[in-house]
């Protein structure tokens, strides 16, 4: 086909995956991009001299990347060296107990079973099989298609001959849902955090979300040199193709002619012509008009109210003692209701948070042989995280609201023996005013609209926007957030790009 003109605006995940499969079917791309390079949220931010992740921790469902690379004729294992994990996460809670989940499901039950009872152990099970039915419901009839409507869905379901909707709950809340495998609340609390993943409630998030289980099940993998180094890799490969980037060049309006996407205008003022754009960021900054009048129809308005999670976050460099930390842990709040009542009903940061602590250096195995007392005394790299209202337009979330949050944050930690010697000079902190920067009329939300109640799925924008040659791309459209889901977005834009440009279809590689 011909060198067809690319606009993509913004370097995330979504974006760069767009701009490699469009440049290497021949397209001409230029990638437009902001910040200073690739990423977007996959970002690395330096602790002084220090770098570290400041956004995904983990890589899960390595088959997407997989068939990505295979279809533009590269190998991942030949880019990325990736290390699976054998236990998943370390979970802590206030009465000082532990729960390690672990990559091999038997060893999970076991452990469930010697943390809450046999009887709990046998129910994660049967969970682990509703998790997986609902996965393989819905994989290739939602997460890896263009986005449906409820009708459309059930008739892929129907035609693929898998179960059907009422068997995965698309109706049922997932607390309540939750509360059918485990009566013991800390495991209901364990599960019910994966609503968390896209931004959410398990008060309030349909029950389709528990097949997140499942997907953890597939692996969870530490990527060598850090995650960002999927988006250098990713921009890397594109750029082989012929694409080129303009980094620091952040977009002022898209361009609309004869009511049709034609381009971009820069900030220091710059036109950029071409017949497609992909639109990799924030639809809530479209449909705001914050680039411009008349892409501000592309994509429907949704309202604060329906925003998800922002996060506060501390990327730090420090001793860690006291507690044997994973790479990956959790130390849960006291009161799981309340806190996200506080995040969701009463927009306030919460009184007492769960805590995430991400620990870069480490593996899924403690230092040492003698767990706690084996802490290694130099510092190390750690993201610590909590839940967060999108508020970070409004005013909300003032200093003290944010010291308050931080005493209470790391007060648990230390209620559950992790000291930390943390260092002003060696901190980093963001907020939701700080991510509300970065994200334009997000407010901080980090994963687009919340997943709550059973059409939240189907009002994400899918990959063709209502501006013809506007297309779309990122954790705010279909299937949603997390690097695998805006991986998926960008090549169903990818694919929608050529599919209106009449390029040839070509046999894409199995996942």
């Amino acid at each position: 086909m011909g060198r067809d003109r690319v606009i993509v605006v913004g370097a995330g995940v979504g974006g760069l995956v767009s701009a490699l499969e469009l440049a290497d079917r021949g397209l001409d791309v230029t990638v437009v991009e902001s910040a200073t390079g690739p990423g977007g949220k996959l970002c690395e931010v330096r602790v002084g001299d220090v770098p570290m992740d400041a956004g995904p921790t983990v890589f899960t469902l390595r088959g997407v990347f997989e068939a990505l690379f295979a279809d533009v004729g590269e190998s991942l294992s030949d880019h990325l060296a990736m290390t699976p994990l054998r236990t998943l996460a370390r979970h802590a809670w206030h009465d000082g107990q532990t729960l390690d989940l672990h990559a091999d499901m038997a060893r999970s039950a076991d452990a469930i079973s010697a943390f809450a009872g046999a009887a709990e152990g046998a129910r994660y099970l049967a969970f682990c099989r509703r998790a997986r039915e609902i996965h393989q419901t819905l994989d290739a009839t939602f997460i890896r298609a263009a986005r449906p409507g409820a009708v459309t869905l059930a008739a892929r379901v129907a035609r693929a001959g898998v179960s059907g909707l009422g068997r995965i709950s698309p109706f049922g809340v997932m607390w309540r849902e939750l509360g059918r495998y485990f009566q013991d609340p800390r495991l209901r609390q364990l599960f019910g955090r994966y609503a968390t993943y896209c931004g959410s409630s398990p008060f309030l998030a349909p029950a389709t979300l528990m097949l997140v289980a499942h997907v953890e099940q597939e692996g969870v993998w530490a990527l060598e040199g850090g995650m960002h180094r999927l988006a250098g890799t990713l921009a890397a490969l594109a750029g082989r193709r012929g694409a080129r980037f303009l980094w620091n060049s952040p977009v002022q309006e898209v361009l609309v002619k004869n009511g049709r996407a034609c381009g971009v205008r820069l900030a220091g003022g710059e036109t950029l012509a071409a017949e497609t754009v992909v639109f990799n960021g924030d639809c809530a900054a479209l449909a705001a008009g914050l680039l411009g009048r008349g892409a501000q129809r592309a994509v429907a308005p949704q309202p604060a109210s329906a925003r998800s999670l922002s996060a506060l976050t501390w990327n730090l460099v420090a001793p860690a003692a006291g507690f044997a930390l994973l790479r990956h842990n959790v130390f849960f709040s006291r009161d799981c209701a309340g806190e996200f009542n506080d995040l969701f009903t009463r927009r306030s940061l919460p009184a007492d948070p769960t805590v995430y602590v991400c620990a870069h250096d480490r593996g899924d195995a403690p230092h040492g042989q003698g767990g706690a007392e084996a802490m290694p005394r130099r510092a190390e790299r750690l993201l610590c995280l909590v839940n967060a209202p999108a508020t970070g337009d409004t005013g909300a979330g003032d200093l003290d609201a944010l010291a308050r949050c931080e005493d209470a944050a790391f007060a648990r930690l230390a209620r559950a023996g992790l000291r930390l010697h943390r260092d002003d000079a060696q901190t980093l902190r963001l907020a939701p005013r700080d991510f509300a920067r970065l994200y334009p009329a997000t407010g901080g939300a980090l994963y687009g609209t919340a997943s709550h109640g059973w059409q939240a799925s189907f009002r994400r924008p899918g990959a063709r926007s209502a501006l013809k040659g506007l297309y779309l791309a990122g954790g705010s459209t279909h299937p949603g957030p997390g690097l695998p889901m805006a991986a998926l977005s960008g090549r169903q834009a990818a694919a929608s790009v050529l599919a209106d440009l009449g390029a040839p279809a070509r046999p894409r590689a199995p996942l």
